[in-house]
């Protein structure tokens, strides 16, 4: 697909997400910050389907006031979870984060299918859960439904709300119509990138000039589906997409995974609050799990330590 039909698909699809917001601040908020990112760019290059369109931002206020909008919006629907979570925007010196605090969990034995939410579901529903909410061509509340809460019931009834919040984390919001709202970096392009692993993800559409803008290294990774790795905060998060990637057709070099390797090796994994954040949104139904148990250890146990060997019984446990 050429540039000028891409940079004609990504405008259409913000105009459509700008007529279905009613809050004219967060409009023009969404409509002069957003930068779209990532994976789109590089499956309509490919002439593949899409699976989202991740939206960040050029600054951090935007990002507090479109969080804040769409975490109302959500509660707003969803009025029958206000009992069992929390939900709110949290905004620190260099972060903003969505917090889901469950309250009252029920224990073994319990009827806890009022508050079973999409990380404590296995992996495959989760799976089919993202998929379902971001298929441009899918609009079934039904499987929404079903994936992400086995009792939340849609407020509206009929077709459901496009461009509805479906699926929160500390890191983003999902949103149905394949739109996710990226949280956890904001700024320039250039500033966003610094954040992103592959080289192949790094062309962008502007918002504010409606204009896609496709750099050279990205475009030679795309011809020849080659994995360059650039760098990440998350080199843990990178190493496991790695597999998704290989399975269409990509190919990575041993050099890439070494890189990967040396980043990993400069975090402390150890640090509990550190494995947490290097695992967010990876395999999360399964991964949370692993966290929850070291979290039960350590309040059991205060001097409570990592050890490789318990941690591999308890992967091959839950995996």
């Amino acid at each position: 697909m050429n540039s000028k039909l891409i940079n004609t698909i990504l405008t259409r699809k913000h105009n459509d997400f700008l007529k279905h917001i009613d809050d004219e601040e967060i409009k023009s908020l969404i409509d002069k910050n957003a930068i779209i990112t990532g994976g789109a760019i590089t499956s309509l290059l490919l002439n593949e389907d899409v699976n989202d369109f991740d939206y960040y931002f050029t600054n951090k206020e935007a990002v507090v006031k479109i969080a804040n909008y769409f975490v109302k919006k959500f509660q707003e629907k969803t009025p029958n979870l206000s009992d069992k979570v929390k939900i709110y925007v949290e905004e620190s010196e260099d972060r903003v984060k969505v917090i889901v605090k469950s309250v009252g969990i029920a224990k073994e034995g319990e009827n806890n299918q009022n508050y079973q939410y999409f990380e404590q579901l296995p992996e495959e529903v989760g799976s089919n859960f993202v998929d379902s909410v971001t298929n441009l061509e899918n609009e079934n509340s039904e499987n929404m439904e079903k994936a992400f809460t086995l009792n939340h019931v849609n407020a509206n009834k009929g077709r459901p709300e496009k461009y509805r919040p479906v699926f929160m984390t500390s890191n983003a919001i999902t949103l149905s119509e394949g739109v996710q709202l990226v949280l956890r970096f904001y700024g320039s392009p250039e500033e966003i990138h610094k954040n992103y692993d592959f080289v192949h993800c790094t062309n962008y559409w502007v918002s504010s000039e409606k204009k896609l803008y496709l750099n050279q290294p990205a475009l030679e990774a795309i011809l020849s589906k080659q994995l360059y790795y650039t760098g990440s905060l998350y080199p843990i998060a990178s190493v496991i997409r790695t597999r998704k990637f290989i399975k269409r057709g990509w190919h990575i070099n041993a050099g890439q995974y070494l890189k990967m390797c040396f980043q990993v090796g400069e975090l402390d994994l150890k640090n509990i609050a550190v494995l947490e954040d290097q695992l967010t949104g990876v395999d999360a139904a399964y991964f949370q799990q692993i966290i929850d148990w070291l979290k039960a250890e350590k309040e059991k146990d205060a001097t409570f330590e990592i050890k490789v060997p318990y941690l591999i019984s308890i992967i091959d446990k839950i995996f």
